[in-house]
């Protein structure tokens, strides 16, 4: 039974997030927590984003003041599986960005580091077929996103002024919160299908955003992923898969105090490989780089120009 484990657990790693909004994006786990039987899942997932390239309208800009923010978010899991169909996840991230940006005729160098929008999610899956060598999974999932984290970086909205002759920063407020103080709905599908050796895996995932603190809201958001990939290896208890994944992110202009945010609009495309290692049906190591293909966003502002994806499921 443990060859067909292997691919289920994978996708653990497959459904990594890997978007543009460290706000929106949620690490879920429940495919993984689909083989049969029941208990916990703890999982740990890491996304560093560097932005150093700025952009206005799309297109590539000078950035003389060498404008530039690291983004880490570490998401901590725990899964709960009730059956073969039924499973919940607790999301809780930890987040610490570090920026430089010009500020007037100043430099501003900081950090901001703390827990963000902490998320409650449920999995149905509907479809489960395993036969020898082939399986299709297919699952929906839902759930809530709380208002957490620390949101007082989107006061700088109110704050923000322009000073003649000083250059524009594309790194705002709403860029460095770690929450946003609104309720938000989250909505999603994944897909996992194997034949042999050769599988492939896609998920969407939908953001029903609210309006949060100091009138704040954040644009709907829309975000996918997928690809093929193969395993090189199947031993008796380890396992090692490589995978290209292409994945994506469209979100639209936030608002504050009902007016549209110019600088907020993205429309993203990233592709990269992507390697897992599992361990029996208890352990999964993933990594994978994310290189943009694609970006298209609205006003100046700054954007990834690479992305590193780690994760570890356990499952006890």
């Amino acid at each position: 039974m443990q060859k067909y484990f292997v691919p289920i657990l994978l996708t653990a790693v497959s459904l990594a997030p890997a978007y543009g909004c460290d706000l929106c994006s949620i690490y879920h786990v429940a495919a993984a927590e689909a083989r049969p039987g029941h208990g916990f899942t703890f999982s740990v997932a890491e996304q560093f984003t560097h932005f150093g390239t700025l952009q206005e309208d799309g297109e590539r800009v000078p950035n003389p003041t060498h404008q530039s923010m690291n983004s880490s978010v570490s998401q901590m899991v725990l899964g709960y599986t009730f059956n073969d169909w039924v499973s919940v996840q607790f999301n809780a991230p930890l987040i610490h960005r570090e920026f430089q940006r010009p500020e007037g005729l100043a430099m501003d160098r900081g950090s901001e580091s703390g827990f963000g929008d902490v998320s409650f999610l449920a999995t149905l899956t509907p479809v489960r077929v395993i036969r020898g060598e082939s399986s299709l999974i297919w699952s929906v999932y839902s759930g809530l996103k709380l208002p957490s984290g620390n949101s007082r970086r989107l006061l700088e909205e109110l704050q923000e002024v322009e000073v003649e002759g000083a250059p524009e920063s594309g790194i705002h407020g709403h860029d460095l919160a770690l929450g946003s103080g609104s309720f938000d709905g989250v909505f999603g599908t994944a897909l996992f299908a194997r034949y042999q050796r050769a599988f492939f895996q896609a998920s969407l995932t939908y953001s029903l955003r609210s309006e949060g603190d100091y009138q704040y809201r954040y644009a709907n958001d829309v975000m996918w992923t997928g690809g093929p990939g193969v395993f090189v290896w199947q031993g008796k208890t380890w396992s090692t898969a490589l995978q290209f994944v292409v994945n994506g992110e469209d979100k639209g202009l936030d608002r504050f105090g009902g007016v549209a945010a110019a600088d907020t609009g993205i429309t993203a495309v990233y592709a990269g490989p992507q390697i897992a290692v599992t361990w029996a049906d208890t352990l999964t190591l993933g990594v994978n780089l994310d290189l943009p293909i694609a970006l298209n966003n609205s006003a100046l502002q700054a954007v990834p120009d690479y992305r590193i994806r780690g994760n570890i499921t356990w499952r006890f």
